[in-house]
């Protein structure tokens, strides 16, 4: 461990937002991933930036995640900083049709805030297990829905330490990306137009989503969520059925048999299951379809 390092952070935030040789398995859905160095827990925008100077200063390695719902981390882990924005960095409010959330607002708190205010338009979201942060940088979406449909402002901290506020219109919003991922910006907060609606419709519809959600993917396990990018033309899930891989395994991660889009961690996997399995799957569809298909799931550390 660096020593000065870890007594530089510690000048920063107290001691309990700054864990050592922090096992990332607990920090990501999929369950899997070797220790981090250093895993910080930052309470304001301004102890994210200190992090990172800090960092940058000193030439260390540092990785920005929420809940760890797209990632994957090697079983080596990882020999840098971790900043998680998460939990001490999720207040939500409300202003008139408008959600003001910081980045680490899980996004089914914030569909469950809006309907307790009536509001409508982010039902769709409501079953993604991401924070507000993720689902900014990559356009999350489900069910017809987008993040580009409902957000009116991101707050970003640049690599330079400087906070922008980024109008809609200037996200750049495509599928899974935005001009905040290809600038490698932080999310700080956002702003998130709604409309006003029944509550009963709003509960209604998250229902019916999460029905959906439930009967058609493998919630069961642990997994990060859609693996692959939908191909243009194409949807991954049937590309990978379609090449005869429903149920196929490496070690403990599996090809769920319930919906071939998810890699799940089906019995204790370690991360290099689930990344030969990912390469096994990508190389089978690639030979019999054609088709390259590109992970949407992040990987951190050696592999």
């Amino acid at each position: 461990m660096n020593q000065i390092l870890y007594n530089e952070l510690l000048k920063i935030m107290s001691e309990e937002q700054v864990k050592t040789e922090e096992p990332m398995k607990n920090h990501t859905t999929f369950r899997v991933g070797g220790p981090a160095e250093f895993f910080v827990m930052p309470r304001t925008a301004e102890e994210v930036k200190k992090v990172i100077d800090l960092c940058r200063r000193e030439s260390f390695p540092y990785y920005i995640i929420g809940n760890g719902s797209n990632l994957l981390v090697s079983d080596q882990g990882y020999r840098g900083v971790v900043l998680q924005i998460y939990k001490e960095m999720s207040y939500i409010e409300i202003e008139e049709n408008v959600v003001v959330a910081q980045a680490g607002a899980l996004l089914s708190a914030i569909a469950n805030k809006a309907l307790e205010n009536g509001l409508t338009g982010f039902e769709f979201a409501a079953g993604i297990p991401g924070t507000l942060g993720g689902a900014c940088v990559m356009n999350a979406g489900a069910y017809g829905g987008e993040m580009k449909d409902v957000l009116e402002e991101v707050t970003v901290l640049t690599e330079e330490g400087e906070v922008l506020i980024i109008p809609k219109e200037n996200l750049e919003l495509g599928y899974r990306t935005s001009i905040i991922a290809r600038k490698g910006y932080i999310v700080l907060e956002a702003r998130i137009q709604l409309r006003e609606g029944e509550k009963e419709a709003i509960k209604s519809l998250m229902e019916e989503l999460k029905d959906k959600r439930v009967s058609k993917q493998p919630l069961e396990y642990p997994s990060a969520g859609s693996t692959f990018k939908r191909p243009e033309g194409y949807f991954a899930g049937k590309l990978i059925q379609d090449a005869g891989l429903r149920g196929f395994s490496v070690g403990g991660a599996q090809v769920s048999e319930k919906h071939c889009g998810f890699v799940i961690n089906r019995e204790n996997a370690t991360a290099a299951d689930v990344a030969e399995l990912m390469r096994q799957v990508s190389a089978r569809v690639e030979e019999e379809f054609g088709v390259k298909l590109e992970p949407e799931v992040k990987r951190l550390g050696e592999f």
